[in-house]
């Protein structure tokens, strides 16, 4: 049972509520100037116990630092190179802004200034503007450690939530034509065939270097897509592709020779790529093969586009669907999680479509209606 006790200190009487929370162990809080004081905030107390809404304010007093911790050791689900930038953001971002408040000392104001000054940037303190994918990253972090804290009942309710927030700018993409994709592949040299894969399979580089000969089935041209191995930190980390799940992705009869000597009278073992033994590394952003190789091209050709590792995926879905592969079809080559996804993805690839549509029904329909 409740009780209100008053008591004496130096400054003057004051008053004591003692309760009983809901895991019926007791407590008290202290300090109340007046007995009315002290029944209203006993009040309180009742109805959040009766509303299922209690919160103890013992357990809102942990800070951010040390939810963080926890928090982030528990994201064990998340892949190596998807636990990399969130670590970084953690460290660089909101431990040193948030480690040292009290959950129940987040106010929502606070974290708006806070996102906004990463955003645009803060000469009072020194802060400049940060990208939009890196502001959205620090924003969730913190969001979900106290999205956690919520659901431990250390804090009624999350006060980063319904915070104004960058918006991401669409990049444009890039996409190469057949002949283009012949020339990059050319100047890469001894690499050639690695870029011609890339570029009309569509896999990801990890994808791609983390295959092994026994992966390659020349007869039904297709390769088995089981490990990606990426780098994170500097190291080669060999785990499931992106989406979890093995696939079977084809690519073109001209590439029949290029397996073949990729894959005969080798061990089904070794890596496809490279030496057998280790996995290719991705070449260096500003000094690698892959650039010097588009360096060499545009030297010639100041036209020809600048083209990522990555862009060569996007080619590889440009190229199919152009040559007249339905979504469901690019979608299995890529490894979406659904046909909804490579629709979104790339919507502005499947505009010359509606075109076609229209050209296709009018001719079907001058097939079959007499006399039209």
């Amino acid at each position: 049972m409740a009780t209100i006790e008053p008591y004496v200190t130096a400054s003057g009487k004051r008053y004591r509520v003692r309760y009983r929370k809901p895991d019926r162990s007791q407590t008290d809080k202290r300090g109340f100037r007046t007995k009315r004081d002290a029944e209203l905030f006993l009040a309180s107390v009742e109805v959040s116990k009766a509303r299922g809404e209690y919160v103890d304010p013992t357990m809102s007093r942990i800070t951010i630092g040390e939810l963080g911790g926890g928090w982030l050791a528990s994201r064990t689900h998340l892949k190596p190179s998807s636990l990399r930038p969130v670590e970084i953001a953690w460290r660089l971002y909101v431990e040193p802004r948030w480690g040292r408040t009290p959950a129940h000392a987040v106010q929502h104001s606070d974290v708006q200034s806070w996102v906004s000054a990463m955003t645009t940037g803060d000469e009072k303190t020194g802060t400049t503007a940060k990208s939009a994918t890196t502001v959205l990253r620090a924003y969730g972090v913190l969001a979900a450690i106290l999205d956690a804290a919520v659901k431990d009942r250390r804090i009624l309710s999350n006060p980063a939530r319904g915070i104004d927030l960058p918006r991401k700018t669409g990049k444009r993409r890039v996409y190469l034509s057949h002949q283009q994709v012949h020339t990059l592949a050319e100047a890469a040299g001894k690499n050639g065939t690695l870029v011609e894969f890339l570029a009309y399979t569509g896999l990801r580089w990890g994808e791609a270097t983390g295959l092994r000969v026994g992966d390659v089935d020349r007869k039904r041209r297709r390769v088995q897509v089981r490990e990606n191995a990426v780098s994170v930190g500097g190291r080669i980390i060999v785990g499931t592709p992106k989406s979890h799940e093995a696939r079977s992705v084809p690519f073109p009869p001209f590439l029949d020779e290029p397996m073949r000597s990729l894959t005969e009278g080798r061990d089904p073992t070794s890596i496809l790529f490279g030496d057998g033994v280790s996995y290719v590394r991705t070449p260096d952003g500003r000094r690698g093969w892959f650039v010097s190789g588009l360096r060499k091209i545009q030297a010639a050709d100041p036209h020809f586009p600048t083209i990522t590792l990555h862009g060569l995926r996007h080619t590889a879905a440009s190229l199919a669907i152009s040559s007249g592969a339905n979504v469901k079809a690019v979608q299995r080559m890529l490894g979406h999680a659904s046909a909804a996804m490579t629709l979104d993805t790339y919507a502005d690839l499947f505009d010359d479509d509606l075109d076609a549509v229209a050209v296709a029904m009018d001719y079907a329909r001058s097939r079959a209606v007499v006399g039209k």
